[in-house]
């Protein structure tokens, strides 16, 4: 009888460590016509590492579905979040305004994507709730076509969301915008059973929103997703809906609903915004990615550059300017457990990173299969992946590969898809190079060799922008 205890113990224990140790409370799949207040609804989203956007999907409204495709992949690739799925609801008759001031917004760079490559919304939808079996926030900021087509079609689709935030106009209101692209799925979408949370547009304060005191402030945050929410006041300022908040408010609802005055009848509930001091200030908390803590031990990472070593706290400033907090961060700590600033635990920690924007996840979330093998000084971009990725040998999520030839390569799984990122072979080359130059002439024992490998990993850490020095493949 002990030993049978001590064997389920041991069983319950090891499904506990396999479990997720930090997960987002909000898993969302976002339906967007293309409006140009989309693209700081999904910046926002974006922002927020306590929300995992799963997919996208795109129909007719405020442009073509097949325009709006275009918005959307050119946004993403400008964020590095290729890994996000697109698809396209090809279904319905609604013949799109196509809105100058939705048309003519850039999105991003628009080159080379082709709306005909897209996938079915459909099948987008159903990949996603194959793989991922937590309850999703279906988020409508247009119709609720999409929504109705894979509530019927799909099988679990019912099961697995928990319920449709859409913005609307309110629930008695059958003349709005989003309610008319589709009246009948809105109908029909408004009696089933699965909640509805309507949530309506800021009307408050002559329903300026975004003023210019709320815009500079955005402007002033140092990250993508900031900067692409406060581009929209810049090529669209002459227009009043860029001074005003309508399918924004399903972010901040998602966050913060107190900031809301909500009715419920039935499964439908009505919400208004009604706290604009509040609705600003989170809207900003968003876009800073503030909204639950990063760290478990400390509660602020410093970026102040006299908390450093002399020959780096020159070099602070410009290493966060130019590759944000989270890359900083982890290179500081993967150093320090790597127990000295190594070229190769830099290069590991912005490939990690890289991976991580690729897919638009937070840490401890896919599979590192690393071909960087188990010998120095390659394999101290282990060290640097680790860190960077939360793919640690504790968490039972990184793989490091010793039967062939190592190299600063490593594979991520995640969701199924699974891509390699490689260091550029001439980059790899010359690193390569110069360390063995360093050992040559100086010696592994020398502390002339050592101040020369800091002193090139700090130039590295610098220098090395992660979005132009690897080269990516998509393996499935």
């Amino acid at each position: 009888m002990k030993r049978l205890l001590i064997m389920s113990a041991y069983f319950l224990l090891s499904l506990a460590v396999s479990a997720h140790p930090w997960k987002p409370s909000h898993y969302v799949i976002v339906d967007t016509d293309g409006g140009i207040d989309d693209i700081r609804t999904i910046s926002m989203l974006l922002a927020s590492p306590d929300v995992r956007l799963l997919a996208v999907t795109v129909s007719n409204g405020a442009l073509p579905a097949d325009k709006a495709f275009i918005k959307v992949k050119s946004l993403l690739n400008s964020f590095h979040h290729e890994g996000i799925p697109v698809g396209i609801n090809r279904l319905g008759s609604f013949r799109s305004p196509e809105f100058p001031a939705a048309l003519n917004a850039r999105w991003g760079d628009e080159e080379g994507i082709d709306p005909s490559s897209a996938g079915n919304s459909n099948d987008i939808i159903s990949e996603i709730i194959r793989v991922e079996k937590t309850k999703l926030s279906f988020i409508c900021l247009g119709s609720m076509s999409t929504a109705l087509n894979a509530l019927r079609n799909i099988p679990e689709f019912g099961n697995q969301v928990k319920d449709f935030i859409w913005s609307a106009d309110g629930a008695d209101d059958k003349t709005g915008f989003n309610y008319n692209i589709d009246a009948k799925s809105s109908v029909s979408m408004l009696k089933q059973e699965i909640p509805v949370k309507i949530v309506r547009k800021y009307m408050l304060n002559n329903s300026v929103f975004w003023d210019n005191e709320l815009t500079e402030a955005v402007k002033a945050i140092n990250t993508r997703y900031a900067k692409a929410a406060g581009s929209v006041s810049d090529f669209s300022e002459s227009h009043r809906f860029a001074l005003e908040a309508n399918d924004e408010m399903t972010a901040l609802f998602l966050h913060y609903p107190e900031l809301f005055i909500c009715k419920t009848l039935g499964n439908v509930t009505d919400c208004i915004p009604s706290d604009p001091a509040g609705l600003r200030e989170n809207t900003l908390k968003i876009l800073k990615g503030e909204t639950v803590p990063r760290n478990q031990v400390i509660k602020e990472f410093s970026a102040d550059p006299d908390f450093y070593f002399d020959d780096l706290s020159g070099s602070v400033t410009a290493i966060i300017e130019k590759h944000g907090i989270d890359e900083f961060s982890s290179s500081v700590i993967s150093n320090e457990l790597h127990r000295h600033l190594g070229v190769f635990t830099v290069i590991g920690v912005k490939m990690g990173i890289r991976a991580r924007e690729y897919f638009a996840t937070g840490v401890d979330e896919f599979h590192v299969r690393s071909l960087a093998g188990s010998t120095p000084p390659i394999s101290c971009f282990n060290d640097g992946i680790q860190v960077s990725t939360g793919a640690t040998p504790g968490h039972g999520l990184l793989t490091v590969v010793n039967d062939q030839p190592a190299r600063p390569a490593a594979e991520f799984t995640y969701y199924n898809r699974t891509i390699r990122l490689s260091l550029k072979p001439e980059l790899a080359e010359k690193v390569i190079s110069e360390l063995k130059e360093f050992n040559f002439v100086y010696g592994l024992d020398s502390n002339t060799y050592w101040e020369l490998v800091r002193k090139n990993s700090i130039k590295y850490w610098l220098n090395m922008d992660r979005n132009e020095i690897f080269d990516i493949e998509v393996i499935k």
